[in-house]
């Protein structure tokens, strides 16, 4: 009770109400922003900075910058045209001329910019019809007054300016007094790691000054690291408390041994690789124990996930227990459900299908089949966790693909098997290796498996990069391919955000190709075909009763027809690394040699040259994992919609990758003899949607 009442009497609880000028309506602003308290406002940090430590020079000027410049006036006309302009015209000591551009002023402030007036501004340089401009900048008249420090640029909302922002941080900085703070980190701990105090971290990250210029640009200064690693911290702890949570209840004890497993693997036309048989014995030893097994297995495209998940059904069968499957888009569930029937069915379990299109009385029938427990094994797409789905004896939840879902359905579906204090073990899966540093911060509630061994047989996929203007070279090579009895897919991704457009460019390609590779049997699959429709295209694909097939990135993951040997991905430079990787997978499942063609249109930007060079120079996915993470950050890697990491406001995984493993021990050692400061800290950092742990 006296922590409690220590942390509600701390300074950082009170109502932003007590700053002079936030009123009601204020107030109600900044909570649209999630600020309500002073310590909300401590922790309301910069996005980015503005740099208004110095005057530039109009000639030294270059495009993107943001700058604080000073002129005087040359001249200042109104444009005519469809959007009327003002445009004024500034020149400096230096010769340089530079264009401030309106599109909304009066007459008044036309009057201001009189010849010879001079003038201040600050915005970011463009390119202008003119040379160099800066539209609608800041600006006053008089010299420019360049400032001690950098200026803090915060989020904000409709109806609240950065002025206003900065000045009501400042007025909560100054009631931040040493001590009344809520300094949850033992002090001895941040001096050992070279980091500041809370209150001086603050301090420094809102009013950076002139000597922390560099480092606060560059996001290295001990300031943002202290900040970064309180964030960090409690991000795991809340991982942790989620995990601590589900391990206190009860999971179904079943027998996971190799003389179970005995029946299933001898069905299998093929023999397992040594780092599935590994990964097996891990998920043997989860369900072997009463509690809920946590459990991520990752692996490269064509690795054999499958299996595992299909041996876990197999062990939670035979105790009579049921599993629930959930795939990102209905091909995948379809192709599991068949794999899974294959293998379970001859052994006496039954593998139904659940998904968004079955008509009434077919989707009454499996839900009937599963609430009374006699479908061993339920497949299905975000269906599976709506609530007309209600398992008997739900004692397994897999998820593959998870970075496709967000953390919340895979709770969701999860809370579909828990009665009192049982709950079902969980089994995630993805062929998007993680890097060893978003795992940990990620997935912190999951134990992590890899297979990292590729069956026998597998040949690596020859990866080459092409300009649209070769595409007849293309052409020329699926003929060649699918003349020698081999398939090919052409691939057209969303040129748009509209799956529409993209299903529009892949009819579009279909038409074309069909007329010239006139000799050749063209398919075509997109997402927005009938279920139906699409499982017939992949079903004559894969009997080889299609030589060449156009489709979208449906096919991204879980197609498997050993004998396509071709991939011409148009448009790669569009589409992400593991995209890009996923892709290249659907070939090179068989023993033929084959290739992937990245076709790319118009000039590459840095980027995008990097990220294709990336895909010709290595097969491996867990290398190629790393490389995404460092070219398009932790955000792009894992997918917006995974919770908790979105959030994060200091943070940055690439950034502050060595941070986190100090981040974890620190958890550890907080919850054994600061427990007291878990609570805070959770509150402090993450909003309710991210304490995800309470659920």
């Amino acid at each position: 009770m006296e922590h409690e009442s220590l942390v509600r009497d701390l300074p950082e609880r009170r109502a932003v109400t007590v700053l002079p000028g936030v009123g009601p309506r204020q107030a109600e602003r900044l909570a649209r922003l999630g600020v309500h308290t002073l310590g909300d406002l401590w922790f309301h940090l910069p996005l980015r900075y503005q740099d208004r430590t110095r005057v530039w020079p109009l000639a030294a000027l270059r495009p993107g910058q943001e700058v604080l410049v000073c002129g005087t006036v040359l001249s200042a006309r109104v444009v005519p045209g469809r959007r009327r302009t003002l445009v004024v015209r500034l020149q400096d000591a230096s010769g340089g001329v530079l264009g401030l551009r309106f599109f909304h002023f009066g007459a008044a402030q036309l009057r201001q910019f009189a010849e010879g007036v001079v003038l201040s501004a600050f915005g970011e340089v463009r390119p202008g019809i003119q040379g160099l401009e800066m539209v609608h900048p800041e600006y006053h008249l008089g010299e420019a007054q360049p400032q001690a420090g950098l200026t803090p640029v915060y989020p904000t909302t409709e109806g609240l300016g950065q002025a206003r922002l900065r000045r009501w941080v400042g007025a909560a900085l100054e009631l931040a007094e040493e001590g009344c703070l809520g300094e949850w980190l033992p002090p001895s701990w941040c001096r050992d790691a070279g980091l500041p105090s809370l209150r001086d971290a603050l301090f420094t990250v809102h009013r950076p000054p002139p000597e922390a210029l560099e480092a606060i640009l560059a996001g290295e200064h001990p300031a943002q690291r202290r900040l970064a690693l309180e964030e960090l911290l409690a991000h795991h702890l809340g991982l942790r408390r989620a995990r601590q949570r589900h391990r206190r209840r009860r999971a179904p004890r079943v027998d996971s041994s190799e003389t179970a497993l005995a029946p299933l693997l001898d069905r299998l036309p093929f023999h397992l690789t040594g780092a599935q048989r590994r990964v097996l014995r891990e998920v043997a030893a989860d369900l072997a124990r009463a509690e809920p097994m946590l459990r991520l297995v990752q692996g490269d495209v064509g690795s054999g996930k499958t299996v595992i998940a299909a041996a876990a059904a197999w062990w939670l069968a035979r105790s009579g227990w049921q599993t629930a499957l959930m795939a990102p888009t209905e091909l995948l569930a379809e192709q599991h459900a068949a794999n899974l029937a294959g293998w379970l069915a001859p052994l006496g379990v039954e593998v139904v299908l659940l998904n968004g299109r079955q008509r009434a009385a077919e989707r009454r029938q499996v839900l009937e089949a599963i609430s009374e427990g006699r479908a061993g094994v339920a497949v299905g797409t975000h269906a599976l966790f709506q609530e007309s789905v209600r398992f008997a004896r739900l004692g397994l939840v897999i998820v593959d693909e998870q970075h496709r879902f967000g953390v919340h359905q895979r709770l969701a579906l999860r809370e579909k098997g828990v009665v009192g204090d049982r709950a079902p073990h969980q089994l995630v899966m993805t062929a998007t290796p993680i890097p060893r540093t978003l795992a940990m911060t990620a997935y912190g509630d999951l134990d992590v498996s890899s297979i990292d061994e590729l069956p026998p047989g597998r040949t690596p996929v020859e990866t080459v990069v092409i300009p649209e203007r070769r595409r007849d070279e293309v052409v020329a090579r699926v003929r060649a391919a699918c003349g020698a009895g081999r398939q090919a897919y052409w691939v057209c991704p969303l040129v748009d955000e509209s799956e529409q457009l993209a299903c529009q460019a892949a009819e579009e390609t279909a038409v074309r190709l069909r007329e010239e590779l006139a000799e050749l049997r063209v398919g075509l699959v997109h997402g927005r075909m009938k279920g139906e429709e699409k499982a017939a295209v992949m079903t004559a694909f894969k009997a080889g009763e299609i030589d060449l097939l156009v489709a979208t990135t449906v096919i991204e993951v879980g197609v498997d027809v050993p004998n396509a040997t071709v991939m011409i991905i148009d448009n790669a430079e569009r589409l992400g690394l593991a995209q890009l990787h996923q892709l290249r997978g659907r070939v090179g499942r068989g023993r033929g040699r084959s290739v992937c063609v990245l076709l790319y249109h118009g000039r590459l930007s840095a980027t995008a040259r990097a990220r294709l060079a990336v895909l010709r120079e290595s097969n491996d996915g867990f290398v190629i994992a790393e490389r995404d993470l460092a070219l398009r950050g932790p955000g792009e890697v894992l997918g917006t919609r995974q919770t908790g990491l979105v959030g994060l406001r200091v943070a940055d995984l690439e950034r502050d990758a060595v941070l986190i493993p100090l981040a974890c021990e620190w958890a550890e050692r907080l919850l054994q003899h600061h427990p007291e400061a878990v609570e805070p800290l959770l509150r402090r950092w993450l909003s309710k949607e991210e304490r995800y742990a309470e659920v």
